[in-house]
């Protein structure tokens, strides 16, 4: 339960221990890499460096201990993504496992921003590892559409924003989520009481130094922008819920996300003890590459940078052949004799991604990198991987009624959901 609110503030005021985030966060030196929920950039237009985040974040890597735990625990194969290191940090996976061993219960919560009418690749894996959770560890999740965060920052209308959540609400329910365990919502359409409750209480914890400095907020931010790291910090509580987890308020939240919406949670975990919540644990992705290179994460506003769930076969093959970025030498002669750069190849990392079968991706590794299989061959291959994900998407897409979209986001109890 939350502290009376008076006793909160104070206490708030008092425990406040304010990191120099100004510092180590967001002013980030010319020279080094840019992680912002809206920003990222590597150093000098290079890759990510993802050893450096978790250090500058004070997150975990994702060890082999961990994921053996996973597989041990749920009696399941762990996920490509977890196998291969797509999902590379955490705070406090080892405590949900912990929890989840001796017979505790948690939830998830990932969210989705809508800025666009169709997802691209990228977009998918969160979700994509999000079933996964929910499948193996049989728990509820709640999905935030962040609609009022995309009409502050893209320029939407209000009414704009509302409608692509809905369009999006559809490719999310098109990965396979459980109806029964499952409870998607809209923060325009969703705000309630408890929500609200949740989100004053942690504004009144965070003062805006603070705020400055993990997001990098300057004097011409507007106040929406401010205040809405609550926004999202909120469902990280299950009191946030009550229709779902009434009297349920030291129930564990795993967040699934990716290393960028790192900073919203930091602030979340340093306020849940002040509030007499519990912490949520996070499990955190890399970025899905942009076709032309590793120097950040796949973009929307760039539709070459991009494989679409929209894209056709034809456009797969013709992005795929054109945009991705090879690590293989530029004459046959010369890739025979050196092989391919497999740290710079596009096509690889992609099935690293998405191509299921661990020995054939190891086989195109070892045939590529020392020059017996051609660029050409890779990409035929990526092609039809990326062609399957995307047909397949698109078909469950298609079967995703309006109907379906209300019942997922109607507010209701989820009776069976941790069974």
């Amino acid at each position: 339960m939350a502290a009376n609110d008076a006793e909160t503030n104070v206490k708030c005021i008092e425990e406040e221990h304010v990191v120099n985030d100004a510092e180590t966060n967001a002013k980030v030196d010319e020279e080094d890499q840019v992680v912002t929920p809206w920003e990222v950039a590597g150093k000098d237009g290079g890759k990510i460096d993802y050893d450096k985040l978790i250090d500058k974040f004070g997150c975990q890597r994702l060890n082999s201990p961990l994921i053996d735990r996973v597989h041990r625990l749920t009696g399941q194969q762990p996920h490509v993504f977890l196998r291969r290191g797509v999902f590379f940090a955490h705070r406090d996976f080892g405590d949900i496992l912990d929890a989840y061993e001796r017979g505790e219960k948690f939830y998830l919560y990932t969210g989705r921003g809508p800025s666009s009418e169709a997802l691209h690749l990228g977009h998918l894996v969160p979700f994509m590892f999000t079933k996964y959770l929910q499948d193996v560890f049989k728990v509820p999740l709640v999905i935030q559409l962040t609609d009022d965060e995309k009409c502050m920052w893209k320029d939407l209308s209000v009414e704009e924003s509302i409608r692509l959540a809905r369009e999006n609400a559809k490719d999310i329910i098109a990965c396979g989520f459980d109806i029964s365990r499952t409870y998607i919502f809209s923060d325009f359409l969703h705000m309630d009481s408890a929500f609200y409750k949740n989100m004053i209480r942690i504004s009144k914890c965070v003062t805006y130094n603070k705020v400055v400095g993990i997001f990098g907020f300057t004097n011409e931010t507007h106040i929406g922008r401010i205040s809405f790291p609550s926004v999202q910090a909120a469902p990280s509580f299950p009191s946030t819920f009550p229709h779902l987890f009434a009297g349920q308020d030291k129930l564990r939240c795993l967040i699934p996300c990716a290393i960028d919406q790192d900073p919203y949670f930091r602030m979340t975990r340093d306020v849940a003890p002040r509030l007499g919540y519990v912490k949520p644990a996070l499990i955190e992705s890399i970025f899905f590459p942009a076709l032309q290179g590793e120097v950040g994460k796949m973009s929307a506003s760039d539709p070459n940078s991009a494989i679409y769930v929209t894209d056709s076969a034809k456009d797969i093959k013709n992005k795929v052949n054109r945009y991705a970025f090879s690590g293989g030498q530029d004459s046959i002669e010369k890739h025979r004799k050196l092989g391919a750069n497999l740290e710079v190849d596009i096509p690889v990392k992609y099935l690293g991604f998405f191509l299921d079968d661990d020995a054939e991706l190891e086989h195109i590794k070892t045939e590529y990198a020392a020059g017996r299989m051609l660029t050409g061959e890779v990409k035929k291959r990526l092609t039809e991987v990326l062609t399957e994900v995307v047909e397949r998407h698109r078909r469950a897409r298609a079967a995703v009624t309006d109907e379906m979209v209300d019942a997922f986001m109607a507010k209701r109890p989820l009776p069976n959901m941790f069974n």
